[in-house]
């Protein structure tokens, strides 16, 4: 048996990535690791927490201590490490957080993995980043692959740009085994709703204004969040060591053009005329140093390892958009901050 510390389990893609790891390989041990800060709740794992391979650790990445005991006392063969302040908009407003958590997190993760592992031999730190390390393209005929430079252009962006450099030094300087892969934005189910589609979705239904920033030009590559762990998967298990993979969905969307999808659709499922939420539709400031386009090649990704998405992206917003008005319960406990109740009902102070 494998024991597996995925961190920051209980947010929306480590969720997911959960989920799969223990369905799939019940010889594996999952381990999650997760703060239960805005975003982690544990609602999202109800199917889960039974299953005799799964154990929910709460802590602290940032925590030296907490975490060379885990390494130690539950014997982490691997890590696959989600856990990650995320937002650009709060790291605007606080940039000190993002650099503790997702700089300092991911170097003590390292250390404590370094320390641990004195034999190498199938371990594995496999670090989940994202696209906009890159920075933004401007040229329409441009994709981000592996090779192109970092110019990370917020706060946010930087703190994972400089992550991905502490993971490939631990893997030159230490020889420790690491992968890389960068993410394009996800969507589907189990998401905090300050992110667009589902706060937007909850705005439709409740009749709110869908604020989008400047003109709503900025371009996006959009991935269910089920392919994303599924990308994982296949990277955890077949990826060369240190190397790096990008992971897109082959989908660009204008803002303006994924808000008015998604405007129709919610129309469509709460039964509204055709075109009653557009009105919604509200244009505000642009935000500061905003990335025009984002747009990823995971055409390395296909052909060394098969893996490609499995939706189409007007299929996978009918299956978000319905699974946010038939999960309205799940919604207004996260709205409310109610959800982080749930760590004391099952596990107490």
């Amino acid at each position: 048996m494998k024991n597996i510390l995925i961190t920051g389990g209980a947010g929306f893609i480590g969720s997911h990535v959960v989920r799969l790891f223990c369905n799939r390989y019940p010889e594996y041990h999952i381990f999650n690791l997760d703060a239960l800060t805005y975003a982690g709740n544990l609602e999202n794992l109800r199917d889960v927490e039974q299953k005799p391979n799964y154990t929910f650790i709460k802590g602290d990445i940032c925590d030296v201590e907490a975490v060379q005991e885990i390494f130690t006392r539950h014997a982490i063969d691997a890590v696959v490490h989600l856990a990650a302040e995320s937002h650009v908009d709060r790291s605007i407003r606080d940039p000190l957080s993002f650099a503790r958590t997702n700089v300092m997190g991911t170097l003590n993760l390292l250390q404590a993995a370094r320390v641990a592992w004195n034999d190498l031999t199938d371990k594995l730190f496999y670090h989940v980043s994202t696209d906009e390390v890159y920075g933004s393209l401007h040229n329409p005929d441009e994709f981000f692959v592996e090779t192109t430079p970092y110019d990370p252009q917020s706060p946010y962006s930087a703190s994972k740009a400089s992550s991905d450099h502490f993971v490939r030094a631990f893997a030159n300087t230490f020889g420790l085994p690491t992968v890389v892969s960068n993410c394009s934005n996800n969507y589907g189910p189990n998401q905090f709703p300050e992110k667009l589609i589902p706060l937007f979705i909850n705005n439709i239904r409740h009749g709110k204004p869908l604020p989008v920033y400047g003109s709503g030009d900025n371009v996006r590559d959009w991935i269910y969040v089920e392919d994303h762990a599924r990308a994982i998967d296949a990277i955890f298990h077949r990826g060369r060591r240190g190397d790096t993979y990008n992971i897109g969905g082959f989908n660009e969307w204008r803002n303006i053009d994924l808000v008015r999808t998604l405007v129709a659709t919610a129309d469509r499922l709460l039964g509204n005329p055709a075109g009653h939420s557009e009105r919604l539709i509200t244009f505000v400031a642009d935000r500061a140093g905003h990335d025009l386009r984002y747009a990823i090649d995971s055409s390395k990704l296909h052909r060394e390892l098969g893996w490609q998405p499995s939706l189409q992206f007007e299929e996978g917003v009918e299956r978000t958009v319905r699974w946010y008005l038939d999960n309205q319960q799940w919604l207004e406990r996260v709205t409310s901050g109610e959800y982080a109740n749930y760590y004391r009902q099952m596990y107490g102070d």
